[in-house]
């Protein structure tokens, strides 16, 4: 069984190779993601009404809906990019502008909105309620392209 000296004596020449190993590295801040430095990050998600008064400021709106629910009824200068094409269209999506994206209900513009900050756009945040909700606030759409 070892005496108090030799555990006192191990401790110390621990303690002594541990300092030699100089001062713990301390981790690198993470930069934020590419993009433009007027771009800042965006609540993960908004409101309709928040999602019109940034659209009429010049956001970039993005709908992740299917062709077929687009011709049914979409929102002015939008632009469609089906959810299941995002990841190879990511080029269509300006990253010098906020990006709102939006769908029926609010379920698929999270997931387009985790793709794009996952692909390092600085700026982008999805619609809650979706053009379902867009609508019952009796916020204008228009039919087929």
């Amino acid at each position: 069984m070892p005496t108090l000296r030799t555990l006192l004596v191990s401790l110390a020449f621990a303690t002594f190779a541990l300092s030699a190993c100089g001062p713990a590295a301390t981790p690198a801040p993470v930069a934020p993601a590419a993009g433009p430095a007027s771009l800042k990050p965006l609540a993960s998600e908004i409101t309709p009404e928040l999602a019109r008064s940034m659209a009429a400021s010049g956001a970039f709106v993005l709908d992740v809906r299917e062709p077929s629910e687009w011709e049914e009824f979409h929102v002015a200068n939008t632009t469609l990019i089906p959810l299941g094409q995002l990841e190879k269209r990511l080029s269509e999506v300006p990253r010098d502008r906020e990006v709102v994206v939006i769908c029926r209900s609010g379920n698929r513009s999270t997931t387009g909105r985790d793709i794009l900050a996952k692909a390092g756009f600085a700026s982008v945040t999805s619609m809650s309620g979706g053009l379902l909700s867009w609508r019952a606030k009796g916020f204008p759409t228009l039919s087929g392209r």
